[in-house]
């Protein structure tokens, strides 16, 4: 399913949704795209209205016009409910660094937020500004177009997006369909996208710390879902960041980084426990 677009900001937004009930909202981690999370949608689709979306530079959206922000991104996520026409609370699940941009759509829109879900989201614990912020989007932007011209992406976009993939399961590899892979990572605005958000990584992560020291959490179900092939030092920062957050902490035993694929009971079940899902969880919660 390629869904709809939806214009923010001047940016052509590709958006799918799906089902019915109260609102999920699926963001996935830098480089990644809507349909990444096609196991977790149909185990949520008979009781919640499921809305994923590509970021802008990301999957089928358009370019990126500025370079991302904790607070922007949070923008992003009521923006699109509200030209969807969904405006109750909805529940946001956040994975790799969109983790940052959920927590912050909490934390700046605490009366839309249904629920938090983290799933093996990015952890910086004294990330500070950066001396130039300026400095790094523009390097990845001269980075970009030297790439592009050399005609990296369609050359070896599709087959690096794979070779991730694979790297970031804990077995198996990209389900992704081959015509989607090529439509996508084949491109430059991909690729462009892609260098933009790494390079912001830390500012955005600067950013949500600043949010979190001064906006709290909504009285709302929390839940950090951590992959547990990551190691044991990972799964510290896990825990860690559940006791941060006041959340439950959910391990998905043998799971890579990208958990949804490998584990997408454990993310269904975090997003909605009840009723119960059509594949049995894998994992311990605590």
């Amino acid at each position: 399913m390629t869904g709809e677009f939806v214009k923010l900001g001047g940016v052509a937004h590709h958006v799918v949704v799906e089902g019915a009930g109260p609102v999920v909202v699926l963001s996935a981690g830098l480089g990644m795209s809507w349909f990444d999370w096609d196991p977790v949608v149909p185990l949520l689709t008979a009781h919640r209205t499921v809305v994923r979306f590509d970021r802008p530079g990301h999957g089928l959206s358009g370019p990126a016009p500025v370079p991302p922000s904790a607070a922007g991104e949070a923008r992003r996520i009521a923006g699109l409910l509200d030209a969807l026409g969904l405006a109750g609370p909805a529940a946001v699940v956040g994975h790799s660094v969109a983790g940052f941009h959920a927590e912050a759509f909490a934390r700046l829109y605490p009366a839309r937020t249904a629920g938090l879900v983290l799933v093996d989201s990015s952890v910086e614990e004294r990330a500070r500004p950066p001396a130039a912020p300026a400095l790094r989007p523009a390097l990845a932007r001269a980075a970009a177009a030297l790439l592009c011209r050399a005609g990296v992406p369609a050359a070896l976009g599709p087959a690096l997006r794979r070779a991730t993939v694979r790297a970031a399961r804990a077995g198996g590899g990209d389900p992704a369909p081959r015509e989607l892979v090529r439509r996508c990572y084949g491109t430059s605005r991909v690729l462009r996208g892609m260098l933009l958000e790494n390079a912001t990584y830390g500012s955005v992560a600067a950013e949500l710390l600043y949010l979190r020291r001064r906006l709290p959490l909504p009285s709302v179900p929390v839940t950090v879902v951590a992959g547990g092939a990551g190691g044991p030092a990972w799964t510290a920062r896990q825990r860690a960041l559940a006791s941060a957050l006041g959340a439950r902490f959910q391990l998905a035993s043998g799971a890579g980084h990208l958990v949804m694929l490998d584990a997408p009971g454990v993310v269904a079940g975090a997003v909605s426990p009840t009723p119960p899902l059509p594949e049995t969880l894998r994992g311990e919660s605590s």
